[in-house]
């Protein structure tokens, strides 16, 4: 069971989700778009958008400094255990916290207003509370985690297998003894990963490049 769920999921997940993106842009550009919606509600989306992108980007890069830099570079650097699980704690879940109530706040959102309401599809309802579910599972874990107080170290565990994967060099043994928690939390990410080609979630890869070198807009007074 363990060597389907860390050592073949993932590739399969990933597949799905790589294939679903390029069948997407080939077939339908168009729908390439987040779809604002901004002209029927502004309030809400303001705030819940401002808080949801501005944590998850601080989420994103907790992520990427907690799973893909081994443990030995922070070590080699000087940076003691206690100090990094602090300074994760200090700085992870603040951020966890603001992108968790904007999700909420757009669901509700989306939920409450009429209009959005009625101009909403399947696909923007579905990717929000998966969202929100992926969000609560990592609070949760890290919340469990840090009240144990025990000695368990996802730089030691998770870290290795997920660079393992990206590696083609998957290790299931390395999960055996991450807790329940972070197990729903990674499983409910794979989720993601599924809904992500066919929501609005796509948008993540337009950024807008193209401004960098657009020529300037000139106004004249009459």
């Amino acid at each position: 069971m363990e060597v389907l769920l860390w050592g073949v999921l993932p590739y399969v997940v990933l597949t799905l989700c790589i294939s679903g993106l390029v069948w997407r842009y080939v077939t339908n550009p168009f729908s390439w778009t987040s779809k604002s919606s901004e002209m029927l509600e502004k309030r809400k989306l303001r705030w819940g958008s401002l808080l949801f992108h501005y944590g998850v980007l601080a989420v994103f890069c907790g992520h990427i400094a907690g799973l893909l830099i081994p443990v030995e570079v922070y070590r080699g650097l000087g940076i003691s255990d206690e100090a990094y699980h602090l300074a994760a704690i200090v700085g992870g879940m603040p951020a966890g916290i603001v992108t968790f109530a904007g999700s909420l706040l757009l669901l509700y959102r989306r939920y409450a207003d009429a209009r959005i309401r009625a101009t909403s599809s399947l696909g923007d309802r579905v990717a929000l509370i998966v969202l929100i579910v992926v969000l609560f599972t990592g609070l949760a874990a890290t919340a469990a985690s840090s009240m144990s107080h025990g000695d368990f170290d996802y730089r030691t565990t998770i870290n290795p297998w997920l660079r393992g994967v990206l590696a083609f060099q998957p290790n299931p043994e390395l999960m055996e003894t991450v807790p329940i928690g972070f197990k729903i939390h990674i499983l409910t990410t794979f989720a993601l990963y599924l809904v992500f080609p066919f929501t609005r979630l796509v948008h993540v890869f337009s950024l807008p490049l193209g401004y960098l070198r657009r020529s300037y807009v000139l106004y004249r007074r009459r």
